[in-house]
């Protein structure tokens, strides 16, 4: 029996919760690997365009509440998603139009580029900020437990309770959904397979007929899809409060990189992995070891590796290893 309480502990506290936030860090990834397989830089504007978006979300979020549109058991976020992905398209498209197209005409280096990104992402960081405010903003009214703690120790007759929130769930069913369906465009679409030709060889995409602006354009969409999908499913699952996005930053590039900067698999394989190391690594002991170990040899403290203040050290230490020995990453993307 200890065993089987070790067993549901480790699910409830390290499992679930892990899962859920790889799928969300993986989300967030694949668009920094579109931004970098296409469009050759890396965008650190990345986490707060999942701010803005999110923001976005939340405002529509709230309108439809205050006219008393639900879902029921499920967030009115969901119906709130596409304008917040609209919105995000927008923003993502006029500062293409204003900011990145002049310096992709001047043919200007990654580092240009990079350095541009580190611009963009303070105006957008200060925009969020300034329309909604700096405070945690909840909007998750779907808020229910699929399994209960309570209702798992009656039926199962252990000391330890398992729960399920539906914004676990629901992250983890979307992020399949949503990564298909990437995959599925990328590989089976005109569009997508012309995306791929311009990331493998710009100059014989170009050759061949290809529209650059029309895959610049179609890219910034989909980041903007895949960083406001995130970037809900992270509130939903937690709050929103837009320096989080901006901290979001270090563990999506160390998925992205992780998994292989350029490889949309690497991206979700690497979010998991940094998902399953912060939470593991940070995750108090105590518990686990007191049903396994006889009672003299239980610890009093909390055998915890590091404190939660330190997650994303975690995810810093990871991609300079990564870095370090294996640049191109697990699934051997570009070398960063």
């Amino acid at each position: 029996m200890d065993v089987l309480n070790a067993l549901v502990a480790i699910t409830n506290f390290v499992i679930i919760p892990a899962t859920a936030y790889g799928a969300q860090l993986a989300l967030g990834a694949l668009g920094v690997t579109l931004i970098y397989g296409i469009l050759r830089f890396s965008n650190f504007a990345h986490g707060d365009s999942m701010a803005f978006g999110t923001m976005a979300t939340v405002l529509v979020t709230w309108l439809l509440q205050s006219w008393g549109v639900s879902l029921g058991p499920m967030p009115t976020a969901l119906l709130a998603l596409p304008f917040g992905i609209a919105a995000a398209a927008g923003l993502l498209l006029a500062t293409d139009r204003a900011v990145y197209r002049f310096y992709r005409r001047q043919k200007a280096a990654p580092v240009i580029l990079v350095i541009v990104s580190m611009g963009v992402m303070f105006v957008y960081n200060g925009l969020t900020r300034f329309i909604i405010g700096v405070d945690d903003q909840s909007f998750d009214d779907g808020a229910r437990f699929l399994i209960s703690a309570r209702d798992f120790r009656d039926w199962s007759g252990l000391d330890e309770g398992l729960s399920l929130r539906t914004t676990q769930a629901l992250t983890i069913v979307t992020a399949v959904l949503v990564v298909a369906a990437l995959f599925w465009f990328l590989n089976r679409t005109r569009t997508g397979k012309s995306m791929r030709a311009f990331s493998d060889n710009e100059d014989l995409a170009l050759l061949s007929g290809i529209n650059p602006e029309r895959v610049v354009m179609v890219t910034w969409v989909l980041v903007a899809a895949l960083a406001t999908v995130a970037g809900t499913l992270y509130g939903l699952d937690k709050s929103f409060k837009p320096f989080t996005y901006f901290q979001l930053l270090l563990p999506i590039f160390a998925a992205a990189i992780v998994g292989g900067l350029g490889s949309p698999l690497g991206a979700i394989a690497g979010g998991f992995v940094i998902a399953f190391a912060e939470v593991t690594i940070t995750y108090p002991l105590k518990k686990i070891l007191g049903y396994l170990l006889p009672e003299a040899l239980e610890p009093d403290g909390l055998v915890q590796l590091l404190t939660t203040e330190y997650k994303f050290a975690v995810s810093f230490v990871i991609l300079i290893v990564v870095l370090l020995f294996r640049p191109t990453g697990l699934f051997k993307g570009k070398s960063v």
